[in-house]
């Protein structure tokens, strides 16, 4: 599992990256990429890294969507930027990546929340997630 929760915290890092930049999640995937084959010090992006990535850029409206309307007091923009980003990753995962098992899913975001955010970071996206977890059949059946 560790490679799971290593191509997790890539997969963050890009979205962080992405959103810092203010481009596509995508566009910043294939710098990634390109990297990795080009600099031997960079790693490569593994498989569920893309896997993330790309799903997350799939449903990134749906995912901005549902997090400004779950997040009490909080709109989307003046979320910090590290949990804005957690938690998009968390939904997708939670929500469209049908293989992970939901407490896996929130464990692993509330983790990355513990090592790059705030104090208060892991209780947020533990409470939001949870939301979503609650959620799930009736924001999946919105989608079909």
């Amino acid at each position: 599992m560790a490679a799971r929760n290593k191509a997790r915290k890539r997969a963050f890092q890009i979205l962080f990256e992405a959103d810092q930049r203010g481009v596509d999640v995508q566009t910043v995937l294939a710098d990634w990429i390109r990297h990795s084959r080009n600099d031997t010090r960079q790693p490569p992006v593994g498989e569920y890294t893309m896997q993330l990535v790309e799903g997350y850029a799939k449903y990134a409206d749906r995912i901005d969507e549902l997090i400004s309307t779950y997040a009490v007091d909080w709109t989307l923009d003046r979320m910090p930027v590290v949990d804005r980003n957690i938690l998009r990753l968390g939904a997708y995962e939670l929500l469209w990546e049908d293989e992970t098992p939901d407490a896996v899913a929130m464990d692993e975001a509330v983790q990355l929340a513990k090592e790059f955010s705030t104090d208060e970071s892991p209780s947020f996206v533990n409470g939001m997630l949870g939301r979503f977890k609650n959620l799930k059949p009736s924001l999946r059946r919105d989608e079909q």
